[in-house]
């Protein structure tokens, strides 16, 4: 794949690319509480495909190609919604299982350049929201998501706080909100758990595969 970022960051990250890429095979969602992606070694140039909205019958909202953002500024270039050929395979199994239950996905974030991962810190160097760019984002290895569900009209579900509210309230098990939210929060759970993710304990709306520190940082 050729780079989209070229030229637009200098490369702050002295990391090594990776060699080689793993490939995802995910079965049928049979049994909705349980499913695995199984590794498969591949080669190829970049680990990296492209979300197409249509294909993964998922809403696409790039929410760091804009303003509108904690940054209060433009964190990447492009809204291409990128991801690691495992997560994607992952995240196809998701999008079939939210469809199961009337619903679908709305993706926020997916792979995030190094470079960009430095803009957030730069915003907010806090390491319970936003994770230290030396040690490297698993957005930046393309297997974290950011992402909720939305109804048969295209309206987000009520999550308790909007996307990107680095506060407590945030907090995955947050026990203060109403009842409506946390089963909204629970759905989201339910339906990432099934298709292979995990999620973190300070942000609703993030996912990652089990395992994501073996991946290498991505520079594309």
């Amino acid at each position: 794949m050729a780079s989209i970022w070229t030229n637009v960051w200098p490369r702050t990250v002295n990391c090594k690319k990776p060699s080689a890429s793993s490939k995802v095979k995910c079965s049928a969602p049979t049994d909705v509480t349980r499913s695995e992606c199984v590794n498969q070694s591949v080669t190829s140039p970049s680990p990296l495909i492209e979300i197409d909205a249509r294909q993964f019958q998922v809403q696409i909202n790039m929410i760091y190609a804009t303003a509108d953002n904690l940054a209060g500024k433009v964190i990447y270039p492009t809204t291409r919604c990128l991801l690691h050929r495992d997560a994607a395979a992952c995240l196809r199994k998701a999008s079939e299982l939210a469809r199961l239950a009337g619903y679908s996905l709305l993706i926020y974030d997916a792979y995030r350049p190094p470079a960009a991962q430095f803009l957030l810190w730069e915003a907010l160097p806090n390491g319970d929201y936003v994770r230290d760019p030396h040690l490297g984002s698993h957005h930046s290895r393309g297997v974290a998501v950011d992402l909720t569900l939305v109804d048969g009209d295209g309206v987000a579900l009520d999550m308790g706080t909007g996307f990107d509210t680095m506060e407590e309230p945030s907090h995955q098990f947050y026990p203060h909100l109403p009842v409506q939210v946390q089963r909204n929060r629970l759905l989201l759970l339910g339906v990432m758990l099934g298709a292979g993710f995990q999620p973190i304990a300070s942000e609703w709306w993030h996912y990652e595969l089990p395992n994501a520190d073996d991946y290498p940082l991505i520079h594309e």
